[in-house]
């Protein structure tokens, strides 16, 4: 069992309240107990951090590359120990979980390219005699809120990022989800990362949050939309800078015309896999009159095969739920749908494997209509409904039937559509004959309000977010 403490200026503070995680894939099973931070360790992490943030912008962009490099060395070092952990705290598979560890590596590796390459710009003034510098200063402290179903991956680029540009920040990590954040954390301390550039504080951010967003001078918070919106209303008051990446419901087309195997494969990769937990999974299948039935039947055929099981059993394709707050949360789906009258042609049920565990079987409706529940609110699950149109306008209009904004895609051979699509289609991202849940770290990553606010993640548009811009005009002589 794993204990883990909270990380403030520098030292490690156990406290009063210690709290276990299960382990989704067997209840039984406790694999750490973690201290609950109070509004004095928050308070004291936020002086740690002010105070710690003027000398790590001091520092030369290339110690705080080598920094970002030295993370990303031990981060792929301890790939095999970091996914087990993954694995036991969030049932996320171990092939995924793996796969996530050496994500959240590149995603250094990138970003201790990007502390090299911060720009800005020397241009003449308008007036005889003057000249005007562009630079890139650090926000200053930041507070990083991140979830459970990416408990490596979203501290990862948000560390990253922070960190190649100058801030210091403390890093709120879920509470469902704590001890893979902390081992980030213990890296990154090892790495050789200054005291109180990096804080760690776990628990109910209910306690202390509040306190946080006025006194940082940014936070990042990927999430539900409703705390999000909880979020930038606390912001306001104290005109803290925000970046929100929120929910998501959606859509993706399959047209008459579309290669069938890959539009299931696709649909049945951003649906189910890493079971339907990320805010850009396929929600809503949006299928054309002349194939919907046999793209159905081929989808349901596919989904009730998928194996589920324990997270680190080799032949698992969809681990457990990740807790039992969304498991009751995705069963309330279940009961709906079929209250209103859509048709269960695949799952619908918990189910027992060896292990006493979190387990459901992916899920997939028939006959949903745009305005039933299960196609209006985000699930976060693997429950997910289809829906037939006559054509590719019905598809785009039933497709931005939604006040999310966040990815949707189409399965098409035909260019004229896919442009179409992409042209009219209301989401942040847009993904063509591919899920709509798979994105790269080097481009920008987020969707349109309420999916999103605030500057995009990832790519080179995460300097509009971590750093403020300074113009200095330059009298060298002259009028």
């Amino acid at each position: 069992m794993k204990f883990g403490c909270n990380l403030i200026g520098g030292l490690w503070r156990d406290s009063d309240q210690m709290e276990p995680i299960r382990n989704p894939s067997d209840l039984a099973e406790v694999p750490g107990q973690f201290a609950w931070a109070t509004i004095e360790d928050a308070a004291d992490a936020l002086a740690a951090a002010r105070a710690a943030q003027p000398g790590w912008a001091r520092t030369t962009v290339q110690e705080r590359a080598d920094l970002l490099f030295r993370v990303a060395d031990r981060l792929e070092a301890r790939r095999g120990e970091l996914a087990r952990i993954l694995a036991s705290e969030e049932g996320k598979v171990l092939v995924d979980a793996s796969g996530e560890v050496l994500r959240s590596a590149q995603i250094f590796r990138y970003f201790a390219g990007e502390a090299l390459r911060i720009n800005g710009a020397f241009l003449p003034g308008l007036r005889d005699g003057h000249m005007v510098s562009v630079e890139r200063e650090p926000v200053g402290v930041v507070l990083l809120i991140t979830p459970w179903n990416f408990p490596l991956v979203v501290p990862a680029w948000k560390t990253a990022a922070a960190l190649a540009y100058g801030n210091s920040l403390i890093l709120k990590p879920s509470e469902y989800a704590p001890g893979i954040a902390l081992a980030l954390v213990e890296i990154m301390v090892e790495a050789g990362v200054p005291e109180g550039v990096v804080n760690l504080v776990m628990g109910d951010g209910r306690l202390f949050g509040e306190m946080l967003i006025e006194g940082v001078d940014a936070v990042s918070f990927t999430g539900s939309t409703g705390v999000g919106r909880t979020i930038l209303a606390q912001a306001a008051r104290s005109m803290t800078k925000v970046q929100l990446e929120l929910g998501g419901k959606n859509a993706l087309v399959v047209l008459d015309d579309a290669d069938l195997d890959l539009a299931v494969e696709v649909a049945l990769q951003g649906s189910f896999f890493q079971t339907g937990q990320r805010c850009t999974a396929s929600s809503r299948l949006i299928v054309t009159s002349g194939v919907h039935d046999s793209f159905a039947d081929s989808l349901a055929r596919r989904t009730s095969a998928l194996r589920v099981g324990h997270a680190l059993a080799s032949d698992s394709e969809i681990g457990p739920v990740a807790n039992d707050r969304q498991l009751e949360r995705n069963l309330s789906f279940v009961e709906s749908a079929s209250a209103d009258g859509a048709q269960m042609i695949a799952g619908g049920e918990p189910i027992a494997v060896k292990s006493e565990g979190l387990y459901m079987r992916p899920t997939l409706f028939a006959g949903t209509r745009p305005e039933m529940k299960l196609n209006r609110e985000e699930v976060f699950g693997p429950v997910v409904g289809l829906i037939e149109v006559a054509d590719l306008d019905e598809a785009i209009a039933v497709a931005n039937d939604t006040e999310y904004a966040l990815s949707s895609g189409i399965c098409t051979r035909s260019l004229y559509a896919a442009e179409q699509f992409r042209r009219s289609v209301r989401a942040g991202m847009v993904m063509i004959n591919a899920p709509t849940a798979g994105v790269d770290y080097h481009v920008p990553f987020g969707g349109k309000a309420p999916s999103g606010y605030g500057g995009r993640e990832n790519g080179a548009a995460a300097i509009e977010f971590y750093t403020e811009t300074k113009t200095t005009y330059h009298r060298h002589g002259g009028g």
